[in-house]
């Protein structure tokens, strides 16, 4: 359907929408494609993408722009409304309760380090390619199609049963607030398998409706987010005063009751608590000056939250004893030992708020990270079309909301309980390499001497091993020292191999992380380490699920994109030539 002035109607929905592919015109194409599958794969592959093709080719398929309206300030409240959510109320006290003891402020100062180093190294990405894919983009462009895939897939599918957890807990949160069972205001359905059988239409419309602010316009939807914000800040800010106010030095002793292997296991698990921050660099494409913006507003954010959550977890172990903690409602107890009880209301109060931002941050995210996948045509290219009017990817953003309403409706908090940070963790590794290889290695420049590439993987190969290695002797034989003594020392030759042996081939001029290559090496040994510390079942879902993701790739995603790349090749359409990508960023900065 087209529109008076001659424009094809947002509003439309036919199989040239959402296959356009040749390979999927017909069943006789289809199996035709899936013949050469071995051939496609091979392609697909070896295939990277450039700076060129993630700014400018990829976004003219939305048909129009996302709009840029958003500052540091902006971007600074979305990263805290991203993140500071029910993390810091749940996790606490259970982590407190039965791993770290009083020592929890640590457990969040090292999540806390590693999570910054993360922002640091996505705020590098986000100045240098300001991008709606975000990670997607940045490990597309240095690690190639194939690894951005699985780390797109694995993040978004967490992103989405994150939120449908979320919704439940905003459901329970509220249901507190009036002084009622957490599933009181759900609906019991005893046909239904356990775990399934409590259906949650209060979650299903908390999704809807903030995915609908989401959607009608990002100005307004981060205003309302730093408004609310607001809130939070008030909330937390009673919650440090009262609580030192009635804090007791004594309550500290023994500050180490699990040992260092308690509080490393509490960091594995509170690094959930961080989460979000990533979303904030998918806003780049939004961003009127992101190479000053992004590194203001998300390293910013991320170094406050930091310091909030240990000066709030030092609060409460300093109120109550933590073997007395209760694991469920650690604050509103703690409270209610000394004799507020009515504080409780204002503890559910501030997580509910909290709860309401995370979901709104994440509709804006995750519908962004959706885009830029169906850019790709990694997914329907259908789910990368940008609304005319409001500047917003309606579609994506109702796909991820009606994915995540299907999921928060059935499944109970137990059963979504089981999604760990682990494909998190899996990303910021691999972003963190992407970036190491962004800088010592430049594909276009016909100087540099295979040796080069021969000694950059050795010594990126080394630090990977090492951390894994090092990892691995923390989780079999903590008490050990003869592991360490290995594994340690390679990781650390290893880094200062490449900082010695290997020059640098880019320098960005505008944002850089400092302390090259050191501290890109450090998060992917604290994220490695950090998921060496999760348990089996994370791993097991997490093979399940790439199993599954990797099944769509070879049966739909590499018969899509191979498509795509022979048509732009014939008509070079997408070629678009380096000095004039660097023209258009200098202009974009």
């Amino acid at each position: 359907m087209a529109s008076g002035d001659g424009e094809r109607s947002y509003w439309r929905w036919s199989k040239e929408d959402f296959f356009p592919e040749p390979s999927f015109r017909s069943w006789t194409a289809y199996g035709e494609a899936l013949s050469h599958t071995r051939l496609r794969l091979r392609n697909r592959l070896l295939y990277r993408s450039t700076d060129a093709a993630e700014l400018l080719a990829l976004p003219r398929r939305s048909e129009h722009e996302l709009r840029r309206c958003l500052n540091w300030w902006d971007l600074a409240w979305l990263g805290f409304g991203a993140v500071v959510g029910t993390g810091i109320f749940v996790l606490t006290g259970q982590e407190a309760r039965f791993s770290a003891g009083p020592a929890i402020p640590l457990a969040y100062a090292a999540a806390g380090a590693s999570a910054l180093l993360s922002s640091l190294i996505y705020a590098e990405f986000a100045s240098d390619v300001p991008s709606a894919g975000g990670s997607f983009s940045y490990l597309r462009i240095e690690l190639g199609e194939f690894v951005a895939y699985l780390a797109a897939a694995n993040i978004l599918l967490e992103a989405i049963v994150g939120a449908a957890g979320l919704a439940r807990s905003w459901t329970s949160y509220f249901a507190t607030l009036l002084g009622r069972d957490p599933d009181a205001l759900r609906i019991h359905a005893p046909a239904l398998a356990a775990g399934f059988d409590l259906l949650d239409p209060i979650a299903v419309v908390v999704l809807i409706a903030c995915s609908t602010v989401a959607m009608f316009g990002t100005r307004g939807t981060s205003i309302l987010n730093w408004l609310t914000s607001l809130l939070s800040v008030a909330v937390i800010g009673f919650i440090i005063a009262a609580g030192f106010t009635h804090a007791d030095a004594s309550n500290l002793a023994p500050f180490f009751p699990m040992g260092a292997k308690g509080v490393l296991q509490a960091a594995a698990v509170v690094y959930w608590a961080y989460t979000g921050f990533d979303m904030v660099a998918t806003m780049a494409e939004e961003t009127r000056n992101p190479a000053r913006d992004i590194p203001l507003g998300l390293v910013g954010s991320m170094s406050a939250i930091t310091i909030v959550y240990c000066v709030m977890a030092l609060v409460l172990v300093m109120m109550q004893r933590y073997d007395q903690l209760d694991p469920n409602a650690a604050y509103a107890v703690a409270f209610e030992a000394v004799g507020m009880r009515w504080a409780k209301y204002l503890v559910a109060l501030g997580a509910l708020k909290g709860m309401t931002t995370g979901l709104l941050v994440g509709a804006l995210g995750q519908g962004r990270y959706t885009t830029q996948i169906a850019r790709a045509h990694m997914i329907p290219p259908y789910f990368a079309l940008v609304h005319p009017r409001t500047g917003t990817p309606v579609y994506a953003t109702i796909l991820v909301t009606l994915s995540s309403a299907i999921i928060a409706l059935f499944s109970s908090l137990d059963v979504l309980a089981s999604v760990s940070s682990i494909s998190t963790l899996f990303i910021f590794a691999l972003v963190a390499l992407a970036l190491l290889v962004r800088r010592y290695y430049d594909r276009e420049s016909p100087q540099q001497p295979r040796a080069h590439l021969a000694k950059l993987t050795f010594f990126l190969t080394a630090i990977v091993g090492s951390s894994v290695a090092v990892s691995t002797c923390w989780n079999t034989n903590p008490d050990g020292w003869i592991g360490f003594a290995v594994t340690v020392p390679l990781w650390f030759l290893s880094t200062l191999g490449l900082a010695l042996l290997v020059p640098q081939q880019r320098t960005p001029k505008l944002w850089r992380v400092p302390l090259m290559p050191w501290l890109p090496s450090l998060s992917i040994a604290t994220n490695v380490f950090l998921m060496g510390s999760l348990g089996y079942e994370a791993y097991v879902r997490f093979g399940i699920c790439t199993a599954a993701m990797l099944a769509y790739y070879v049966l739909v995603g590499v018969h899509a994109t191979y498509d795509v790349a022979q048509e732009e090749t014939s008509s070079n359409g997408d070629e678009i030539a380096p000095g004039f990508c660097r023209y258009v960023l200098i202009q974009l900065r």
